[in-house]
């Protein structure tokens, strides 16, 4: 065989050899996810404390073991007993209970689902740990003969003389009610304290206020 077409055929060859390797780097599939972390404990709902979750990925044509950790959606199926962020950091939220820590990628034409990770809170109330379930409601009402408004901070009550409204809030947080205009404003009924046109409210259960503008 002359250099010549030795030369052609270690081309080809060669050629051949990169297009099979570009082929498999552009159809890399994802096959399976897996989060390595055991089961954990939240001994209540403090801040600070926090479980830093990772996303192992196993891909074929190539074969490869990588962390996804920040691309995959990561999912709690109770939020109220904990939250993840987008980047695996599991925290406790506001109730005791079990939530399960999953994660998920869409990798044309399937959508893979890692393992399931159990996390439990547990702890006294002390800590900040409640029952799961319903969150405690307030209910305020605006009576009297006078226009005025009570609105709250956190958001989620507005209303005006003559109705009533309510709002879902978090098991043991303080809201703060804003009579205006003051001026019309005369008692607060419900409250656990007030000062003036501002009434607070801890709500540990649903709770109804009556303000009166007179």
């Amino acid at each position: 065989m002359s250099r010549k077409w030795f030369s052609v055929i270690v081309l080809i060859a060669a050629a051949t050899f990169l297009l099979n390797v570009s082929s498999c780097g552009f159809n890399q599939h994802l096959v399976s996810i897996n989060i390595p972390e055991p089961s954990g404990t939240f001994g209540g709902t403090g801040p600070g404390i926090f479980f830093d979750f990772t996303a192992i990925g196993t891909y074929i044509h190539p074969p490869q073991t990588k962390n996804i950790t920040d691309i995959v959606t990561w999912q709690s199926d109770n939020p109220q007993v904990v939250q993840v962020s987008s980047t695996g950091v599991v925290t406790p939220n506001v109730a005791c209970g079990l939530a399960n820590i999953s994660a998920s990628y869409y990798d044309s034409p399937n959508d893979v689902i890692s393992n399931s990770v159990p996390i439990t809170v547990n702890g006294p109330a002390a800590d900040g740990c409640t029952p799961a379930g319903p969150q405690p409601i307030l209910t305020v009402t605006v009576a009297g003969t006078l226009s005025g408004n009570v609105t709250s901070s956190p958001a989620g009550i507005s209303c005006n003389t003559g109705s009533s409204c309510s709002s879902e809030f978090t098991t043991g947080q303080t809201v703060t009610l804003t009579a205006t205009p003051a001026s019309g404003f005369q008692s607060w009924q419900g409250c656990n304290t007030t000062n003036g046109a501002s009434c607070t409210v801890f709500l540990e259960n649903s709770t109804s206020v009556t303000a009166t503008f007179d």
